[in-house]
């Protein structure tokens, strides 16, 4: 296992979609095993694998509180079957620098996939489980948590964050 380096906005392979993973072989479980140790080591409590410059399907997930035991979700070739009701949450994302906003999402949705082993699953969440694996999803889609954002909001990031990597460049004396 290995921490990766996670890739942030602007880099090109978070707007690509990811491609179904077909065979659950040696190299995905080694990759669902970095993205694994990479999402705590950050910390994280989701990360797609397209974040780790990996374009394909598979994200994982844990929202549970630091002081109870881990509840780990992977889902490779996650889809939304199914989705009720709306809310509004503040997200932030590992790829998205120093900016978090509020987004709307559904409130509770019903996913399939496939586990680690390639055996089927159906996953009900609500609440912040449920808006993370949105998020996650979204993520293997190409989309980012800021493409749901109002232009006005998304435009005054891209300029900090242009101000921010200028700063980050520049020689200190």
């Amino acid at each position: 296992m290995a921490v990766r380096r996670i890739l942030t906005y602007p880099d090109t392979v978070l707007r690509e979609r990811a491609e179904a993973v077909t065979n659950i072989d040696g190299k995905t479980q080694e990759l669902i095993d970095d993205m694994i140790q990479t999402m705590y080591q950050a910390p994280g409590v989701g990360l797609a694998s397209n974040q780790v410059g990996e374009p394909c399907r598979i994200i994982s997930c844990d929202t549970s509180p630091k002081d109870e035991p881990n509840d780990l979700v992977v889902l490779i070739n996650p889809e939304i079957v199914e989705t009720d009701g709306f809310i509004v949450y503040e997200e932030g994302c590992l790829s998205v620098i120093d900016y978090t906003a509020d987004v709307k999402r559904a409130e509770c949705i019903t996913v399939k996939g496939l586990d680690r082993e390639g055996n089927p699953v159906l996953l009900k969440k609500e609440g912040l489980p449920a808006i993370v694996l949105q998020h996650e999803i979204d993520h293997l889609d190409g989309m980012l948590f800021i493409d749901r954002i109002s232009t006005l909001k998304r435009e005054l990031y891209k300029r900090r964050l242009k101000k921010l990597l200028k700063q980050r460049e520049s020689p200190r004396l």
